[in-house]
């Protein structure tokens, strides 16, 4: 049996070791000379070079004729874009999110920017024994919450101001209501006051929430990116309050941030510095 697993998992090693070129050049996101690719790649030029040929015969690279430099190419941008149309972010994000709750010890949520607002698609539970109940198809509150001030802090200020109006025009005509046994919702804040904690939401590239939606349960977010910088998911962490660290430079912070990093990487988001972040919204 362990036999037969080995021969069906054998690769080519001559392919992976050319991979090495062209994870060189992908990394690089330059046009490089063959000294420097083959450096970059950890093998001597003259060893790089055949794989260099035969990518060039099926597109996977060319060579300026007049410099001599390498670039990515037209096959591995149809590559690039078949992947990214195939990307989906739910499904992304959900092969790592189970890992993610066993790791930091609470439950994780998966949520999208619909109709409504941000919204639970997929739930990770916490292996703790105390649980915080969520469910699939939950709105998070715009204002009053970690994924709902995450999303309003990456849209253009128009669509977070129209969003939050919105919200307080529901508030008024359903004043008491109370949904799913969760309490009475806490006041909005005029804009001016919540610009500046979506200033803070950009600033730290996360989202906290201090037992607002339900007193002793905290809640942090962190953004997910597509390939062309649009935030499309908020990876949120919910727990109790006695034992969810909600620093900004905490365990919790930095596992979600690795967390929403990987994934915006596998759907070809750019890098994202403060600088970016602060001007995107």
């Amino acid at each position: 049996m362990s036999d037969r697993i080995d021969r069906a998992q054998r690769g080519i090693q001559s392919i992976e070791v050319g991979g090495q070129v062209l994870t060189a050049l992908a990394h690089h996101g330059r046009p490089m000379a063959l000294k420097d690719l083959a450096r970059a790649a950890g093998m001597a030029p003259a060893k790089a070079h055949p794989y260099l040929v035969s990518y060039a015969r099926i597109g996977l690279i060319e060579q300026d004729p007049q410099t001599g430099l390498y670039f990515l190419g037209p096959l591995a941008l149809q590559l690039g874009l078949i992947s990214l149309q195939q990307a989906n972010p739910v499904q992304v994000a959900t092969l790592v999110i189970g890992e993610l709750a066993q790791r930091i010890g609470h439950t994780v949520a998966l949520a999208v920017w619909g109709t409504r607002g941000a919204t639970i698609v997929r739930l990770a539970e916490s292996p703790a024994a105390v649980h915080v109940n969520m469910r699939h198809g939950t709105v998070f509150s715009l204002a009053n919450t970690a994924s709902g001030r995450l999303f309003a802090a990456f849209q253009a200020p128009a669509v977070a101001r129209a969003h939050l109006e919105g919200e307080r025009e529901r508030q008024k005509t359903r004043p008491d209501q109370v949904v799913a046994g969760m309490p009475r919702p806490r006041p909005l804040p005029a804009w001016k006051s919540f610009e500046t904690q979506l200033a803070e939401v950009r600033a730290q590239g996360l989202s906290r929430s201090v037992g607002e939606v339900v007193p002793g349960v905290n809640a942090m977010a962190a953004p997910v990116f597509d390939h062309m910088g649009e935030m499309v998911l908020a990876v949120t962490a919910i727990g109790p309050a006695g034992v969810f660290d909600t620093a900004w430079d905490g365990a919790i912070a930095k596992a979600l941030r690795g967390c929403a990093e990987g994934v915006s990487a596998r759907l070809g988001s750019p890098t994202r510095s403060g600088d970016s972040m602060s001007s995107s919204a």
